[in-house]
């Protein structure tokens, strides 16, 4: 299967730059994949489409402040992306700068922070920080937001509070599980209240997921690891729910993710516990936990937009997609939204 027929033209006005008015205020495209059927509607009347019983599946990730700008010791300019949080003092981070640093280097961060090169491998280094405060702190105090490269504008300060989920919980993603911007408090009470079971997984996202496919082949694409946790609670619910014929919905792709990761790690068994996965789901893959998947718009040739149409079939996807444009639904991460049925 080749990368480019996953691309697509998108008006470069459908990128949503701003987030919508509210959270709930956004539109869902609704594509019931086993009657390739699709329908419009707003977000906000996302019960509708759900029954008591259905499980809701959430990323309670926190996205970190990521994005450290500084120098070398020989004063060159750097931009250092945090990738991974090793432990309290090391990370592991790509690194802008017109000449790679050598390992054993020193780094000046925010002006604050001094960090060592420690090594390199394929596109990351492991730097480690000479502070007392840990990684967590000091992030939090002088990184900044990563917001996604395609809204090109400075971090605004409700970007603070908008490009994190309501429910966000363990800090470590570079970058916000973006189907669950846009859940707001009342919207999950309701959910509660009308028999929706809500549990979480975590899966740190990385910076990965920005980037397109290079290859021709798909096949020849290697993703990135991330690291991903299933609660004893989360498996127990998931698997009642399928004893009792209920339905289980991933909101986002990270929640898939880390659903198919476990099972396919555990020969179709949804097992609790921390592990990593650097699971590409393409076309031709079989679905072993979740039936209905909520997601965002994707970008061309992205391994996201290859997981969607896995899921609704790759020509429902496309006829989706199609149908979005026309209708000027906002794109990516601030965009709206799409309730997807498996493909049987």
């Amino acid at each position: 299967m080749k990368t480019q027929d996953f691309d697509f033209d998108l008006p470069p006005a459908l990128i949503a730059k701003y987030p919508a008015e509210q959270r709930t205020s956004s539109r869902l495209l609704y594509l019931d994949s086993t009657q390739n059927r699709l329908h419009d509607a707003q977000f906000l009347y996302l019960p509708d489409y759900l029954r008591p019983g259905d499980v809701m599946v959430f990323n309670d990730t926190r996205v970190i402040k990521a994005r450290l700008l500084g120098q070398k010791e020989s004063g060159g300019k750097i931009e250092v992306m945090i990738e991974r949080i090793l432990d309290e003092h090391r990370v592991q981070a790509s690194i802008r700068a017109s000449h790679a640093p050598k390992s054993g280097s020193k780094l000046l961060l925010a002006n604050h922070i001094s960090a060592i090169v420690a090594e390199r491998k394929d596109s990351f280094y492991t730097l480690c920080f000479e502070h007392e405060k840990s990684i967590y702190e000091l992030l939090e105090y002088y990184g900044q937001l990563p917001l996604p490269p395609y809204i090109d504008r400075a971090v605004s300060a409700a970007d603070e509070s908008r490009y994190q989920t309501v429910y966000a919980k363990n800090a470590g993603a570079v970058a916000a599980p973006t189907a669950g911007l846009h859940f707001d408090d009342d919207l999950l009470a309701q959910l509660k209240i009308m028999g929706v079971v809500i549990v979480y997984v975590t899966l740190h996202v990385g910076a990965g997921t920005f980037q397109p496919v290079r290859v021709d082949n798909i096949a020849d694409h290697t993703m990135h690891s991330e690291l991903f946790h299933i609660p004893e609670e989360t498996v127990r619910t998931i698997e009642r729910a399928k004893k009792t014929g209920n339905r289980i919905m991933a909101v986002g792709t990270t929640s898939l993710r880390a659903l198919e990761a476990s099972a396919t790690q555990n020969q179709g068994k949804l097992v609790a516990g921390l592990s990593e996965t650097s699971i590409f789901i393409t076309p031709g893959y079989r679905f072993q936990i979740a039936e209905r998947l909520l997601t965002n718009f994707h970008l061309p040739r992205s391994t996201l937009l290859m997981l969607v149409s896995a899921f609704g079939g790759m020509e429902n996807i496309r006829t989706a997609y199609h149908h979005a444009i026309a209708n000027k639904y906002r794109f990516f991460s601030y965009g709206d939204a799409m309730l997807i049925e498996r493909k049987s």
